[in-house]
């Protein structure tokens, strides 16, 4: 038996920031990882590869908007690969920036599969069935997640695929069908439609991503149908199959059929806790079965936390590395730092969606009323230059337009000019602020201005009579 200060189980976003606080606190820390590399499905079958054929798919979508210069079209039969043609490099120098961290900061790293075999141990299964045991005070759970397979839909991945081999695809698909609307099956969605893919939606509920702002998501599907895609919300899915010829065949309750190339089901995730022998210790997991933990990420056994998807929502990885951090914190008795209230949501969609505070329904149902403020990215300077036209800029304050209570953003560059106003929450500013603020110019940041301008003149929205768009 080795012995640690702590032991990480998982190298993802939520491991590697738990590993390094821990590690930087002066304890001997060792990752247990069961991937070839670290960075764990973040790096190879999540973030890094979606947004590398993001960026593919929106530099083609541009270049299409711009049509009156050049025609732009698709090869015939092109293969996926070459779409991502960066995407290797991009993991293996990504890989390596992770192991040169996990090094630097002397922290082991344990390949194999584990499993907790006592508050105190875990017991790691090497490749050919070697064991090795590692004691530890502190064991930090960061499994991560896997995507969910429905038993009604016969996942094969090669005719019906998931998000984990959704990118194994040889050529780029005439059609796709999409069931679910969550934020990996709207990723996808937009980002198949800017390739010139036929994507249709299946969507359960009545609006994608319905936990952000409702107009940013209306938005969303405006854009994404203008863009050639289809949305079918509150649909319910009767059966799904290949049909041993040319297509997939999607049966809906309501009896349309939809045929296509290819389908991609990404309806949830599943937390990875099989194996890991936690509820034999007294670790409670919830009907999801995601562990169950307290505002620090503590389990029920005190000397085991719990970070990132495997916890579930928001399961994002800026959340889950803060996770990660505080979980360690808290167990050595270290400062966390305030526990901010105002994350930012960043949704990769083409174009982005990007969210922090309040909605406008939130504040009405919180303080009984609101005012909201509105900039379209074509009324800046920015905006018109790099024909973003179907961006914009929503500010949520208080009845009397002066303290800012949440923005909302939708359009390309969301998930960065986000911060502005995640800085202005936590700050305290006033509306007034982004009126006095210089911006630089041309840039999408003046939207905030406007948005500002708008809002002030605007009259209060009430819970019986919102403000109209």
């Amino acid at each position: 038996m080795t012995k640690y200060d702590v032991v990480v189980i998982g190298s993802g976003p939520a491991g590697q920031k738990a590993a390094v606080q821990a590690s930087k606190s002066g304890r001997s820390v060792a990752v247990v990882e069961l991937e070839r590399g670290v960075g764990g499905a973040c790096v190879f079958r999540g973030t890094i590869p979606s947004k590398t054929l993001r960026a593919t798919a929106l530099n083609l979508r541009q270049l299409r908007d711009a049509s009156d210069y050049a025609e732009v079209k698709m090869q015939p039969n092109v293969e996926v690969a070459t779409l991502m043609r960066r995407l290797d490099d991009v993991i293996d120098s990504h890989t390596q920036t992770i192991a040169a961290q996990l090094k630097r900061n002397n922290i082991d790293l344990v390949r194999g599969r584990a499993s907790v075999t006592g508050k105190d141990c875990v017991t790691v299964t090497k490749i050919h069935g070697q064991k090795v045991e590692l004691e530890a005070a502190l064991i930090i759970v960061a499994t991560g997640s896997r995507p969910r397979k429905p038993p009604e839909i016969p996942v094969d991945h090669e005719h019906i695929l998931d998000s984990d081999s959704i990118l194994s695809m040889i050529y780029l698909p005439k059609s796709l069908t999409v069931l679910g609307a969550g934020v990996i099956a709207s990723e996808y969605a937009s980002i198949f439609a800017s390739l010139g893919t036929e994507v249709t939606i299946i969507d359960g509920g009545s609006a994608p991503v319905s936990f952000m702002d409702p107009e940013l998501c209306a938005r969303f599907v405006a854009d994404f149908e203008s863009n050639g895609g289809r949305y079918i919300p509150n649909a319910k899915i009767k059966s799904c199959s290949w049909d041993g010829l040319e297509s997939t065949v999607t049966e809906l309750e309501s009896g349309e059929i939809i045929r296509s190339d290819k389908v991609l089901c990404a309806l949830g995730r599943l937390a990875n806790v099989e194996g890991l022998g936690l509820e034999e210790l007294g670790v409670e997991l919830s009907k999801r079965k995601q562990v169950v933990v307290d505002e620090n990420c503590q389990t029920k056994v005190p000397s085991i936390y719990a970070v990132g998807d495997v916890i579930g929502f928001p399961a994002l990885a800026s959340t889950s590395m803060e996770q990660g951090r505080r979980a360690v914190c808290h167990a050595l008795g270290l400062p966390q730092g305030a526990n901010s209230t105002f994350t930012p949501i960043g949704i990769y969609t083409i174009p982005e969606i990007s969210s922090v505070g309040l909605t406008e329904e939130e504040a009405i149902k919180k303080f009984g009323s609101c005012t909201v403020g509105r900039a379209n990215y074509s009324e800046v300077a920015r905006g018109k230059i790099s024909e973003l036209g179907n961006g914009i800029v929503k500010l949520v304050a208080d009845a009397k337009g002066d303290k800012l209570l949440g923005a909302h953003i939708l359009g390309e560059g969301a998930c960065n000019l986000i911060h502005i106003a995640q800085v202005a929450l936590i700050s305290g500013w006033t509306v007034d602020a982004f009126i006095e603020n210089i911006f630089n110019f041309p840039t999408l940041a003046e939207s905030y201005r406007i948005a500002a301008l708008d809002l002030v003149n605007r009259g209060v929205a009430t819970a019986a009579e919102p403000i109209a768009v």
